[in-house]
C-alpha cells in the first residue's frame, strides 16, 4: 500500500509539473511574437555593430545588449560566396570580428523572418523550435571592391519555464533565448 501511495505521488506530481509545463495557444502565441522580435532586435544590433560609422563605445554597448539574447555556448555560421566552407564563431567573437571587417562601408539587412518549425516539448522540458532568416550582406572597400551575398540562416529558439522573485512570491514566466545561428544557402 505505501508503494502504490509513493508511486500515485509521483504520477501526480508528475502530471502537475506537465500540466505547468504546457503551453495554451494563446500563450503560444504571444511567445512566438517574443521570439520573432528578439530575432528582429538581433537584426538591428548586427547592422548597429557592423556598420563602420557606428562609434566603438556604441557598437560594445550594443554587443553587450545583443549578446544577452542568447542561451550559453551558442555560434553564429559565416560563409561568403568565395569559399565553399561555412566557419561558426561563439556569438562575442563573431560580434567582434563583424566590428572588425576590413571595409570602408558594411551593410546588413534581414529579411523574410518567419518560424519555419514550431515549437516542440523537449525531454528536458524546453521548447524548440527553428526561425528562418534571410541576410542581405553588402560591403564595399577603400579601393572600391564590392562584395556582396544573401545567406538563408536557421536560427534555433529557446523556450523554457522561469521563475522570480517579486514582493517576497515567486513568479512563473516563460522565456525566450536564441541558440546557434545555422548557415543553410549562400549565393549572389
Amino acid at each position: 500500500m505505501r508503494n502504490y501511495i509513493i508511486t500515485l505521488l509521483a504520477v501526480c506530481c508528475y502530471t502537475f509539473s506537465q500540466a505547468q509545463d504546457q503551453i495554451s495557444p494563446e500563450r503560444k502565441q504571444a511567445i512566438d511574437s517574443l521570439a520573432l522580435e528578439k530575432v528582429r532586435d538581433l537584426s538591428r544590433y548586427i547592422s548597429i555593430i557592423g556598420d563602420k560609422d557606428t562609434p566603438f563605445s556604441e557598437a560594445n554597448r550594443v554587443m553587450d545588449r545583443a549578446e544577452e539574447l542568447f542561451a550559453d555556448g551558442s555560434e553564429i555560421g559565416v560563409s561568403s560566396i568565395n569559399r565553399s566552407d561555412i566557419n561558426y564563431y561563439k556569438v562575442k567573437q563573431y560580434f567582434k570580428r563583424l566590428m572588425a571587417l576590413n571595409y570602408d562601408r558594411v551593410s546588413i539587412k534581414w529579411f523574410n523572418i518567419q518560424y519555419i518549425s514550431d515549437l516542440e516539448l523537449q525531454p528536458d522540458g524546453r521548447y524548440v523550435g527553428v526561425i528562418t532568416i534571410y541576410q542581405k550582406f553588402e560591403a564595399v572597400s577603400a579601393d572600391g571592391m564590392k562584395y556582396m551575398d544573401t545567406t538563408k540562416k536557421d536560427i534555433t529558439v529557446y523556450v523554457e519555464r522561469k521563475q522570480t522573485q517579486i514582493g517576497g512570491r515567486l513568479i512563473g514566466f516563460w522565456d525566450v533565448l536564441l541558440g546557434d545561428i545555422r548557415v543553410t544557402e549562400t549565393s549572389t
